[in-house]
């Protein structure tokens, strides 16, 4: 018990201290997780409606392909990213290898099949009678469309947050493409997997502790947005 008491008086006094490299971390982290997400939502919501919405031949086909995408690894995802930006890769000569643009590329693609198989699940679970209300109304495509999404607008605000937490938590595709690199790459998960390795468990749990407090502000923050929408 005076383990977790002491991690706790740790967590504590690197947030209220100003520790600079706990806030660079923390900096990091919310910076690659968001633009993350925006990224994943972007492209995901789309094909996410279209693999819901839309009648076409091998739709099962890639919505069980999407389904399986939700339990690939993540190390396996760090060995793809890393495969593209590394020297000799096809995206080499862009230098993003061990920056926060590899980490985001890496993360958008872990959070991409959450959000369409999340959003898929959304639209079909849409009333059927709404189609055809809107159709008997004169609804255009768009319409239909922005309408759809509206009503289907709690299922997506949980595609976020699932993605978000995915995202917030991921630590291999970080070490592997981001390099834990001290003031640029590094954030908390990387910096808990370093405590640890050094044996300072006790840094490590404060830091968790710090994550899982960031993690808990942005649920409270969209449980906040659903109750408006």
């Amino acid at each position: 018990m005076d383990y977790f008491v002491v991690s706790f008086g740790k967590a504590l006094s690197l947030l209220l201290g100003g520790d600079p490299e706990t806030y660079s971390a923390l900096r990091t982290t919310l910076w690659v997780s968001t633009t993350s997400l925006i990224m994943s939502l972007l492209g995901g919501v789309p094909l996410g409606f279209l693999l819901g919405y839309a009648s076409f031949p091998g739709r099962r086909f890639l919505r069980t392909l999407v389904d399986t995408l939700l339990s690939l690894p993540t190390v396996l995802i760090g060995l793809l990213v890393y495969g593209l930006l590394t020297h000799h890769g096809p995206l080499g000569r862009f230098g993003l290898l061990f920056t926060v643009h590899a980490i985001i590329i890496g993360q958008t693609l872990l959070a991409l099949p959450i959000v369409i198989a999340l959003t898929a699940s959304a639209v079909e679970a849409l009333d059927e009678r709404l189609h055809v209300t809107l159709l008997s109304l004169g609804a255009g495509r768009w319409r239909r469309f922005l309408t759809s999404v509206r009503e289907a607008r709690f299922g997506l605000l949980t595609a976020s947050v699932t993605a978000y937490g995915r995202v917030l938590t991921e630590v291999g595709i970080a070490i592997m493409v981001g390099g834990n690199i001290k003031w640029h790459t590094r954030t908390l998960t990387t910096a808990i997997a370093l405590e640890t390795n050094k044996g300072d468990f006790a840094s490590g749990v404060a830091l968790g502790l710090i994550l899982l407090s960031l993690a808990f502000l942005v649920n409270i923050a969209l449980y906040g947005l659903r109750k408006r929408v």
